[in-house]
């Protein structure tokens, strides 16, 4: 069975993996990573749980330049990701890449409404942020992969302005963009005008409503978090990264699930699940499923670092200890090893599966609050990030999830231990 997986199936994973369209997606959503994490900071400040603060901040009108900053950063993921994507696309494929990612961010706004009116009733144009934001997520996924792909074709074909030679690097750009671009914005044109005339929207809201609610709803389930919560540490336990593969194509769903939390607070509703609420978001994934490294292996590090007989284990326990307050568990997956070990499989597969459930469950019970849009970085130590994102409740209930690591890892890296004491014990003697 580990032969045929080794020889059959992991190798057509890492085929899907390094596929275009996936290393384009995984790589070019980064980009709008650092600006959510910087408007998470604005908003936790806007909204700081510390009363008399929160009131000093409004008191000397700080609090609308926090949120401002906020709109302006986190509110703007899509429109980032549009960019991101087609310039990794095509920088991928060994050209220069911003040309794309600026025919993306036109075509992009191409797809969205674009006009409200006044009290006057005269029609004025405007960006909606609601539509740079989480709930334009999958349209810009969609828009900057094709973008990426037409934008390659044509550089491939040669279908583009050549300019002879001593022309500057900017200039020669330009006009190389110019052919594929007038491509694509003419194309867009016509959808929108099809989409438009033909169903009264915009493609954006077409897709918003066809293919990103269904598949936000497919996410937030608990079907959803089953499948998540297994399928990271299954890739991991054959060496491949099941934190990048699972979270490149979940991320922009669940992402967007946070975005529609804020949402629903910036609309002046409380969050609720009656009110539309979203369970399972990023920070869902971030601070429960894949806390301490995919695994949850800090029963492990815990064990191996305070516990463990074997010298093995214990050098294991020393270099792992640190890295996983920050979530990161490479030393522990090949050191101990978990990746490709049996004994380990089991343990290693059903921690993240009992730590979905068990927040699933409380935050459908309301014993933990959901998730506003304050997220902080997946490195940020727990307790600490579950308190930033939930406040004491979800730092407790993180707690507990940490504990249980410990108990549930301890009979089978308690076997690892005595094999390798007994390895060392032979050795010696």
């Amino acid at each position: 069975m580990k032969e045929y997986l080794n020889n059959k199936v992991v190798p057509k994973m890492m085929v899907f993996i390094n596929t275009k369209a996936i290393r384009g997606l995984k790589d070019g959503l980064l980009y709008s990573m650092p600006m959510m994490i910087i408007g998470s900071i604005f908003l936790l400040l806007a909204n700081f749980p510390y009363t008399p603060f929160a009131d000093g901040l409004k008191a000397a009108g700080i609090t609308p330049v926090l949120n401002q900053a906020f709109e302006s950063t986190f509110n703007i993921m899509a429109l980032i990701a549009s960019i991101g994507i087609a310039y990794t696309y095509v920088k991928n494929e060994g050209y220069n890449g911003m040309p794309a990612g600026v025919i993306s961010l036109c075509t992009y706004l191409l797809f969205q409404p674009s006009q409200v009116t006044n009290q006057e009733g005269a029609p004025v144009g405007v960006i909606f942020k609601t539509w740079t934001s989480g709930q334009g997520m999958i349209g810009a996924i969609i828009i900057g992969l094709i973008v990426g792909w037409i934008y390659t074709v044509f550089l491939r074909k040669n279908i583009t302005i050549k300019m002879p030679d001593g022309v500057p690097d900017g200039v020669a750009t330009s006009f190389t963009a110019l052919v594929p671009g007038a491509a694509i914005i003419i194309a867009a044109s016509i959808i929108y005008a099809i989409v438009k005339n033909m169903f009264g929207t915009t493609p954006i809201e077409w897709i918003y409503k066809t293919i990103q609610i269904p598949l936000q709803g497919l996410t937030d389930s608990f079907g959803g978090v089953i499948a998540m919560s297994f399928l990271i540490p299954f890739f991991w336990f054959f060496g491949i990264h099941g934190s990048t593969l699972v979270g490149g194509i979940m991320g922009p769903i669940l992402t967007a699930n946070t975005a529609s939390n804020q949402a629903i607070i910036d609309s002046g509703l409380e969050l609720t699940l009656e009110n539309g609420g979203h369970i399972v978001t990023q920070q869902f994934l971030d601070q429960f499923i894949t806390v301490t490294g995919a695994g949850i292996t800090i029963g492990v590090v815990i064990y191996l670092t305070f516990f463990a007989k074997s010298t093995q284990c214990k050098q294991v326990g020393k270099l792992g200890i640190g890295p996983a307050c920050f979530n990161i568990n490479e030393p522990v997956l090949f050191g101990t090893p978990i990746v490709l070990n049996p004994i380990m499989a089991l343990p290693f597969m059903l921690m993240p599966m009992l730590s979905g459930i068990i927040q699933y469950l409380a935050i459908y019970t309301g014993i933990c609050p959901l998730y506003k849009g304050v997220m902080v970085p997946w490195t940020c130590p727990p307790i600490i990030s579950g308190f930033l994102i939930g406040g004491w409740r979800t730092a407790l209930l993180q707690v507990v999830i940490l504990a249980l690591s410990f108990f549930v890892y301890l009979p089978f890296i308690r076997v690892i231990d005595k094999m390798y004491e007994k390895q060392e014990n032979q050795a010696q003697g």
